[in-house]
């Protein structure tokens, strides 16, 4: 019996397949948002603290329309495989190419809004569809 513990053993190419093959679609692109987040140098949505000014990558998973005191604003839900980010364009209707299943890196301000992370306004870059 060995002292280390599975989960910090290094894995051989047999344990990497068989937890590929026994993990669920969400996971393994979760686990793919995560080191995409990390390849890019951007800090992952989960680390995020109030009032830090981050710049943070992940897929849109919904874009909707929801005014805001009477304004419109643009919002979608931001995920990196760490956590979600509500994004939120004041003013806006629509912006091109900000649509679900689109990844993008985006920076700016982190506020809280009701116990959910929110980036008003952020500076923002769209990224390739498909593979890089």
């Amino acid at each position: 019996m060995s002292a280390v513990p599975r989960s910090e053993k290094p894995a051989g190419r047999f344990r990497r397949m068989l937890d590929r093959l026994s993990s669920s679609q969400e996971d393994l692109e979760s686990e793919e948002l995560r080191e995409d987040a990390e390849t890019t140098g951007c800090t992952r949505i989960g680390d995020c603290q109030d009032r830090q000014v981050v710049t943070v990558t992940g897929t849109l998973r919904t874009v909707t329309l929801r005014p805001r005191a009477g304004v419109p604003a643009l919002e979608a839900e931001l995920f990196d495989g760490s956590a979600a980010l509500d994004v939120v364009w004041l003013g806006r209707r629509s912006i091109v190419g900000i649509e679900p299943g689109r990844k993008l890196i985006a920076s700016g301000r982190i506020s809280m809004s009701r116990g959910r992370r929110v980036l008003f306004n952020p500076k923002y870059e769209l990224r390739p569809l498909g593979r890089e």
